[in-house]
């Protein structure tokens, strides 16, 4: 009886899959949009490298939404597009043609 139980506790874990050496905070953030509701188009979590560093850029995915950028450690580093503008904030500017090595780690499949 207590496996039963286990065991349904941990079927409604979600799992979120994402490579191993993502940071626990892009995580948190990944499990918080699916909490949500699905997003059209549907969410995701790219990493790349911008400025020397690596960043994990979530996409503008509705309306006057900005996309946001974020260092390992989940400061923004800015809203590279999206906004009333489309333009983002405006601090970042050469985010899409100065970044390097992107890597889709994550989309939600809901």
């Amino acid at each position: 009886m207590l496996l039963v139980v286990f065991l349904l506790m941990f079927s409604f874990c979600k799992k979120v899959d994402v490579p191993k050496d993502t940071p626990g905070c892009i995580k948190d953030k990944i499990k918080q949009i699916q909490k949500d509701e699905v997003r059209n188009p549907p969410a995701k979590v790219y990493k790349c490298v911008y400025e020397g560093q690596t960043v994990f850029y979530f996409p503008s995915y509705c309306c006057d939404i900005p996309g946001v950028l974020y260092d390992t450690n989940c400061n923004l580093i800015c809203q590279p597009d999206g906004g009333l503008t489309g333009d983002g904030d405006g601090t970042c500017t050469d985010f899409f043609d100065e970044r390097t090595n992107v890597e889709l780690i994550w989309e939600d499949d809901r």
